[in-house]
């Protein structure tokens, strides 16, 4: 499958945020422009595969059982970074993945829009509260997140 996202900083938060759904998120492996995770968000654990980078990157996601997530973890061992996730609604269908991030990356925040085939990232307006747009910038990528000790420049 074809995930086609594009990601921005955050300026300010918008009034509609939600409840987060806490993500605990772990590389086993990153060899180039493929990466290998385990995510826990909330109940949910799996197992993600990702090749390429910027916009538009192949995804293969398999959902595992905790006991399988629990067994992979300890391997994620300074890769790791945990974060909140807000789903906000937007105009069109469309839903911004506001993240902010906890731990060394504290009061950090993106926000990632994914886009099927019935939109087109290209026409995408953003929000006001959208900042600056880092889609491909890889000082702002979850790898490079999972070993920071502090935020990225913003």
């Amino acid at each position: 499958m074809i995930e086609r996202e594009r990601k921005f900083l955050v300026d300010r938060l918008p009034p509609e945020l939600g409840p987060p759904t806490p993500i605990d998120q772990g590389y086993l492996a990153v060899d180039g422009h493929v990466q290998v995770r385990v995510r826990r968000a909330g109940d949910r654990h799996t197992l993600t595969v990702k090749e390429g980078g910027g916009r538009d990157r192949t995804e293969v996601e398999v959902d595992v059982g905790p006991e399988v997530f629990d067994e992979l973890w300890p391997m994620t061992e300074r890769r790791r970074l945990r974060k909140d996730r807000h789903r906000v609604p937007l105009d069109g269908g469309l839903t911004a993945e506001v993240d902010v991030y906890l731990g060394p990356l504290a009061g950090f925040r993106v926000v990632e829009v994914e886009f099927d085939e019935d939109h087109d990232p290209d026409a995408f307006e953003p929000p006001a509260w959208f900042g600056r747009e880092v889609t491909g910038d890889s000082r702002y990528g979850n790898i490079a997140l999972s070993t920071a000790t502090a935020p990225p420049p913003t």
